[in-house]
């Protein structure tokens, strides 16, 4: 391969290219191309799954953890998922033109509209399905899109951009207008970092030290998205089983995603009851690392339910009834595990003494994601509401809903935890920016 910063640079004047086409593509013929590009993603399973699994194979081979091996396992019900997202964002409303439109004292007429970004690099990490989500949502906000995946999803990321081109071959869309950077290289990454003048923004979406690398050392516009170390409040008025609930799905329902919960919070007037239905509740599944009291708490209502056996019943080998280290529950955190985004079954957890307490802790370790109080307390959920500043902010329910189609966005590229431009999920109307058309009859000032 030729050097591989001429690569990427090349590749991406061939996106600038064809996105000047795209841009004045009509709706129509944009939502035409997203449904091609869904029919041929599910005529195409038997090709993309083989790529898959090759990358599954060396991921595993490798050492990858399950909870990130989840994330780049495609099935067929997870292909038919993808197809489905495309036909959800091609029912959308076209996120460019319109506006409005004022006409000044003087007769000029200023009309506000809605037109692409331009080109969009986007760096993330081993969920195949960003491909496919990133590619639509760009070609139907008339964006060109240079994706750049990690390594172990490459296989997988080569076979989804094949099939994507090939139906786009089939449709006015300028196939040139989605590239995907066929390099494992680091290289590759630093040189779309670099791409100053062929790209117009970044994105990066992954964990925090992907998107930290990614704001310091690219040289052009970033929007970082994605780093998720979530928290979870439970105030002392909270419905524990509503709570129990809601907790239980933030974690475990899948923990390797950016808006699962990473940190809970507990008021110390119902710690001595919640904290155990939520080790038993999640018992053998989940690794808990708590404040000295959470520990205190936990394995005093374990010891209580796994009594050590006798010396009588060690003689005769009875079936082991002695607690465990899982059964033990929990083991102490260290402060460096409430600043930690794990990805995996393990969760940070803390008793505190009040609300405010509350606050104080998430202020200081949120990355701006997702934050959730469960409460009765009217006074107190306003309270966390006003206090918290992130991109959202969840009362009685589970910071899993952060997500674009949840919020009726259709997919998403990304959830910004940043305040500039775009804040919380990107949906279409996040990657466009706006133009003033001025029409006058010869004014001048």
């Amino acid at each position: 391969m030729q050097n591989i910063t001429e690569y990427v640079n090349g590749l991406c004047a061939e996106v600038k290219t064809a996105q000047k086409a795209l841009a004045l593509a009509k709706a129509s013929e944009k939502n035409g191309a997203l449904l091609k590009i869904a029919e041929a993603l599910r005529e195409s399973k038997a090709e993309i799954l083989k790529a898959n699994e090759q990358d599954i194979s060396s991921a595993s081979e490798n050492g990858v953890p399950k909870t990130m091996i989840d994330r780049l396992t495609l099935t067929e019900a997870r292909i038919d998922a993808i197809a489905d997202s495309l036909l959800d964002v091609a029912a959308l409303p076209d996120p460019c033109g319109n506006g409005s439109v004022s006409v000044r004292p003087n007769g000029l007429k200023i009309t506000k509209t809605s037109v692409p970004l331009g080109v969009i690099g986007i760096i993330y990490e081993a969920r195949p399905n960003v491909t496919v989500d990133a590619a639509a949502l760009c070609l139907k906000s008339g964006n060109g899109a240079v994706l750049k995946g990690g390594k172990e999803a490459l296989n997988t990321n080569r076979a989804l951009m094949s099939v994507m081109k090939r139906a786009l071959n089939r449709t006015r869309i300028p196939p040139n207008a989605i590239s995907l950077i066929d390099s494992a290289e680091r290289t590759a990454t630093a040189a779309l970092m670099n791409a100053r003048g062929l790209i117009d923004v970044l994105i990066p979406r992954g964990g925090k030290g992907l998107i930290k690398a990614v704001v310091e050392n690219a040289a052009v516009p970033v929007i970082e998205t994605g780093a998720g170390n979530c928290h979870i409040y439970i105030d002392e008025s909270a419905d524990l089983k509503k709570a129990l609930a809601v907790a239980v799905n933030a974690k475990m329902s899948r923990p390797s995603v950016c808006n699962a919960v990473e940190t809970m919070l507990v008021h110390e007037a119902v710690a001595e009851k919640f904290l155990p239905m939520f080790a038993r509740e999640t018992e053998g599944k989940l690794e808990i690392r708590g404040c000295k009291k959470t520990v205190s708490i936990i394995r005093g209502s374990m010891e209580v339910s796994y009594r050590a056996p006798t010396l009588a019943e060690n003689s005769l080998q009875t079936p082991s009834v002695a607690v465990s280290p899982l059964r033990q529950g929990a083991i102490e955190a260290t402060e460096q595990d409430y600043d930690t985004e794990f990805n995996d079954y393990v969760l940070a957890v803390r008793v505190v003494c009040s609300l405010d307490e509350a606050i104080e802790h998430i202020r200081r370790y949120s990355t701006g994601h997702s934050e959730a109080i469960i409460t009765e307390n009217i006074a107190c959920a306003r309270k966390f509401t006003e206090s918290i500043d992130c991109a959202a902010v969840y009362v009685n329910a589970s910071t899993r809903f952060t997500d674009g189609g949840e919020f009726g966005f259709g997919a998403e590229i990304g959830i910004s935890t940043q305040k500039l431009h775009a804040r919380g999920p990107m949906g279409l109307s996040e990657l466009t920016t706006v133009k003033y058309i001025v029409e006058g009859d010869g004014q001048i000032r």
